[in-house]
């Protein structure tokens, strides 16, 4: 059973459809005891930063987050919820992460649009079971206005958008897609079976 943390900033519903058509039980959880009860963890996010870790903070969910990702099962961040593993972002004033990964949030900058919208192709830095499957100029979908900054040894994938971008990421069991893997088609499908299999036989 995979847990989708529910903070009132997640798109839950087409996650949640995903993980129905690969044939994967869910439960969307929002209570900090609860989070134990799960074989795996999805932190989703849309929205901006400092608004999602106040809202983790308030419900209490912050130390149970950690707690789990300190017990060895896998828990995997999407878009702002990737965002939110690393340890700090800019964006609007500065704010403090979950720290499960060293790192910043930064905004883009330069002369091109912002936010970064649309399909782009995936750049393999790592071969990982996560990326079982998934080929070098695979394409994603993105929606964001502020990237990661991190160490080459977290990341798994970058794209490209006038600069190269922090795609997925991993250190031991947490995983991180800047991407919606819900919306990305046959390689988002892949990607999130991929989790799903990670989770399969861990003991809660």
């Amino acid at each position: 059973m995979i847990g989708i943390i529910d903070y009132g900033m997640g798109n839950l519903y087409s996650l949640s459809k995903a993980l129905e058509r690969l044939g994967y039980s869910y439960e969307f959880v929002s209570q900090a005891e609860r989070l134990k009860d799960y074989s795996g963890l999805i932190l989703p996010g849309v929205g901006a930063f400092g608004d999602a870790i106040v809202n983790i903070r308030e419900l209490g969910l912050e130390q149970a987050i950690k707690g789990y990702a300190a017990s060895g099962r896998p828990i995997l961040g999407i878009c702002l919820g990737m965002q939110l593993l690393f340890e700090k972002s800019v964006e609007h004033g500065e704010h403090t992460g979950l720290g499960l990964l060293g790192g910043e949030v930064v905004r883009f900058c330069g002369d091109y649009k912002v936010p970064h919208m649309g399909w782009n192709q995936l750049m393999i830095k790592q071969k990982q079971p996560l990326l079982d499957g998934v080929q070098d100029g695979d394409y994603v979908y993105f929606v964001h206005s502020y990237h990661v900054l991190c160490q080459s040894d977290v990341l798994l994938a970058t794209s490209d958008y006038h600069q190269e971008v922090t795609a997925i990421v991993n250190r031991d069991n947490v995983y991180g897609m800047q991407f919606h893997p819900e919306k990305s088609g046959e390689t988002g499908m892949l990607l999130l079976r991929n989790f799903a299999v990670q989770c399969e036989g861990v003991l809660t």
